[in-house]
This record gives structure tokens, sequence and C-alpha cells, in this order.
């Protein structure tokens, strides 16, 4: 995408009324949601992580979650960091493995290994999940392990639950921590339909966004046991993120557990969207989507697709999706798209019209 593109796609996204992808809010409306919920809680401000709404997210979360105990945090990144540097503290090696797609290794400028000495090995490599006996295939000492529900960067992939509980197994019987990537742990739970604790039972450790699938503007938690939750406040410290004022993130997060009854209804949706843009010549991956978000793929190029996306965001006053980037495979274009509360204004079939036209199959 060049700058070019980038600036007219921006412009006609902010002209936009209402959005399909993702989520739409101006910082005016949000800030005035965060005011009023935290009028109605009769909030005190949180001081440096402690107490106020920060304390009351965490127990909410322990509640939810059922660990011993849950630390706010403001970045995912920070917060993965910190919990896999203390696992491999305790084990007495550096080396963590997880998938060659994981966001630690793409995504944080190798911080893993430039800030913590961390040795990121593959668990797996390609577009697929984790097993027992990928980690078997892994000799010697182990820090860590982790895995990512839904592995993002695959399409976001989930592993059938049988082979979930197997690897929590092999890891539990080497004595290696294992560690989730739980971003979008949210939007998982109503794919595999079980209780959240059930789920977070197979970990040690347990990551979770607040902004993803809550829609805070920011912030991060880690659910885990009480001693590896007080080492991760004291890292926490060490990494300046414990800010003087978490509130109005960990506020974010509070409003946001009221989206986690939606979650169904938002993987149905987007389900019946991905059905329809089959039938209507286009390709998506998982072909049924695992949570909300999924990949669509088209033929032709994506300077010809996104120029009748734009086209088609300025004639409907509504963003359909992000930008598309070509593949690997010449002459076809991806996206991925992300379904939320904003998207059951629309029906499936109208969205999946407007995908055809973009991607020039209308007709």
């Amino acid at each position: 995408m060049d700058d070019d593109f980038g600036l007219r796609y921006r412009a006609a996204a902010d002209a936009c009324e209402r959005t399909v992808t993702w989520r739409r809010e101006t910082p005016a409306h949000h800030l005035s949601r965060l005011a009023a919920a935290a009028a109605d809680l009769d909030l005190a401000w949180d001081a440096y992580g402690e107490r106020g709404a920060v304390a009351q997210l965490e127990a909410e979360l322990v509640a939810l979650l059922g660990t011993e105990a849950v630390v706010m945090i403001p970045s995912g990144v920070m917060a993965q960091q910190a919990v896999l540097r203390i696992w491999c503290d305790r084990a007495g090696s550096r080396r963590v493995a997880l998938p060659d797609l994981s966001h630690l290794l793409h995504h944080e400028a190798d911080g893993p290994r430039l800030v913590h000495g961390l040795q990121l090995e593959h668990l797996t490599t390609g577009r697929r999940t984790a097993t027992a006996a990928d980690l078997a295939a892994l000799p010697g000492r182990l820090g860590a392990a982790l895995v990512e529900l839904p592995l993002r960067d695959a399409g976001c992939l989930l592993p059938p639950w049988d082979e979930l509980v197997e690897l929590s197994e092999a890891t539990r019987e080497r004595g290696v921590a294992l560690h989730l990537d739980g971003a979008r742990l949210w939007e998982s739970q109503a794919s595999y339909d079980r209780p959240l604790p059930e789920i977070v039972a197979l970990f040690d450790s347990v990551y979770v966004s607040l902004y993803k699938g809550l829609g805070a503007m920011s912030g991060a938690a880690v659910a885990t046991d009480a001693g590896t939750a007080a080492e991760l406040r004291l890292w926490r410290t060490r990494m300046g993120g414990t800010l003087m004022r978490l509130t109005p993130f960990a506020l974010g997060g509070l409003l946001g557990l009221h989206e986690l009854p939606r979650m169904g209804e938002y993987l149905a949706w987007a389900r019946t969207l991905a059905a329809e843009l089959t039938q209507r010549g286009l390709r998506v991956h998982p072909e049924v989507p695992h949570i909300s978000t999924f990949e669509v793929y088209a033929e032709g190029p994506a300077d010809a697709i996104n120029e009748r996306l734009v086209a088609l965001m300025e004639r409907e006053h509504a963003v359909l999706c992000f930008p598309w980037r070509p593949t690997d495979a010449p002459g076809s274009a991806m996206t991925e798209v992300a379904f939320y509360g904003a998207a059951l204004d629309f029906e499936p079939t109208q969205v999946a019209d407007w995908f055809a036209e973009v991607a020039g199959v209308s007709g």
C-alpha cells in the first residue's frame, strides 16, 4: 500500500458514518462513555496500578477466568515478555518454544531477545497449530512453551480441543510452563463453547487483551497463580508499566466485559458471511471461520481491488474492510476482516455483494 493510497483510504474511512469491520467510535464518544461509567460505578482513581478500577477489573477477571490472581499491564508486549522471563528464570533456561508465526517473532522488534535474552525456538512452522508431538520434537530443557489462541497470522486458526488438552498434558509431564497468548481468547471461547475456566486451566499463565474483543482503548492482563502474579508486578515496575494512572484502560476493560455474551453472535454472523462470500467466488480461510476474524482472498491485483474498495466506501459511507494486499501467489490479493457489534447492523448478503463488487466478481 503506497502512501498516496493510504491517505485516500484514511480520508474515505474518516468520512464514513458506519463500519462493517472492527469498530467505529470517535475519541469524544469513547471518553464520554468512560466518564458515564465511572460516575455510575462511583470509581476512585487507581494509584500506580492499585485500588480503584484496576483492582475491580482484576477481581472480575479472577472470577471470570478461575485463576488465583490477575495482573493488569498496559500492553500485551510487556505482559508476555515479562511472564516468559519469569518462567525462564525459574527453569534455568532461556529457550521458549512457540509458533514461527507468533506475535513475539514478527511484531516486537526483537524485544524478547534484546530485552530479556530469550531464545525463541519454533514449536511449529507454517500455518498450522501445535500438537504434543511438536513439543516432543524439541529436545533439551525449555524455559516455557507458548501457544496462541487463535494463531492469528495463520488466519486465526484454533487447534482441536483434544489436541490442545494433549499438548497441555505433555508440557506438565515434561515440567515446562505453558503460556497462552490469549489476545483473542474471548472470541475463541465462543468457538470452543466451553467455560473460560476450563480453557484457562490448561495453562500456567494466560495473557488477555482488553482492546481487541473487549474494545477498550488499550491494555492487557495476565491470569496466573498468586506467586507468579507477585513477580509480574515487579516486572511491570521494572519495565515502566506501573503508570501513575491506569484507570481509563481498566475502566474500558470493565465495560468491554459486557461484550462477552455476544461473542457467539459475532461468530455466527461471520460464518454466515463466509458462506455467502464462497458462493460469490471468493475464498475464505479458514473455510469455516474459527472466530469472527478470518481472511478473504480474491483473484486480481491488490491495487485495482483497493481502488474499487475506496469507491464503494465513498458511495455507501461505510468502511467495508481494511486495504487488500498482494499474496505470495502472483495476481491474487487478500484482506483480514474482523467482525463485532457494528457488523450486526448489516445483512451478510449485502456485505457479501459489496465484497464481490470490490473483488471484481459481481454480477
